[in-house]
């Protein structure tokens, strides 16, 4: 028997909170660092400058993350809040009112006009705030995100990512070092844009090609840095 969870487990928008804070982090860990690495080991003889400098953009970069994200969501669900709260305070005071414009909703959505006031007064007597908190503001349990799960996604996704270069620049050979890096910053963008992808039920090739279109970029502009401003140390 087919029940309302069992369908939305087929489906994968429930995943996107946690999956897009994990995704942006990890990417960002990866190309950041690749990209500072090379940077460095275009301009730079010796390990120790490069490794020095993956370390600190490793340790500065996850925390960096995890608290942007920790802000920027919870700024998402102030507003939600202060929305819910003045939906609450409207209801009280002009339930007509609210009731008119759950109906218009659900009309310009396609039902008659007859059909549409009935759910409207069906959905009311049931929970009205929560009728109006989906339907009119657009807040579901989907679309509402956790400060802290963000934050510890993208702050965790951000290390694990970062460490992948790291190690490269670590036991790479010195000379050709920005190469080295490219390489393997490219392949592990490819894994991470199919396992963003397969995880997500979208397009595994041009997740793929948009993660190491916009990563070779960003490693190119590194390495350009490095050669034209950086002195042999």
């Amino acid at each position: 028997m087919i029940t309302i969870d069992n369908y939305l487990d087929n489906h994968y928008i429930h995943r996107s909170n946690w999956l897009r804070a994990a995704v942006l982090g990890a990417n960002d860990g990866i190309i950041s660092i690749s990209s500072l690495a090379i940077g460095i080991a275009a301009a730079s003889s010796t390990r120790e400058p490069i490794v020095l400098a993956t370390v600190a953009g490793l340790v500065a970069g996850a925390l960096s993350m995890a608290a942007g994200e920790y802000v920027s969501v919870s700024s998402q669900t102030d507003i939600e809040k202060a929305d819910i709260e003045r939906e609450k305070k409207e209801l009280m005071e002009m339930p007509e009112e609210e009731l008119k414009i759950l109906a218009q909703i659900y009309e310009k959505r396609g039902l008659k006009k007859e059909t549409a006031i009935q759910v409207a007064k069906e959905l009311t007597e049931k929970d009205a705030l929560s009728a109006h908190i989906r339907d009119e503001l657009g807040i579901t349990e989907i679309s509402q995100a956790n400060p802290i799960q963000a934050a510890l996604a993208s702050g965790a996704a951000f290390t694990f990512g970062g460490l992948l270069p790291s190690l490269v620049a670590l036991f790479a050979p010195v000379k050709g070092m920005e190469y080295w890096l490219y390489g393997f910053t490219i392949v592990f963008l490819i894994a991470l844009g199919a396992i963003s992808a397969k995880t997500g039920g979208s397009n595994i090739l041009k997740a793929i090609l948009r993660i190491t279109i916009w990563g070779t970029i960003a490693m190119g502009l590194s390495a350009l840095v490095g050669y034209l401003f950086g002195t042999s140390v």
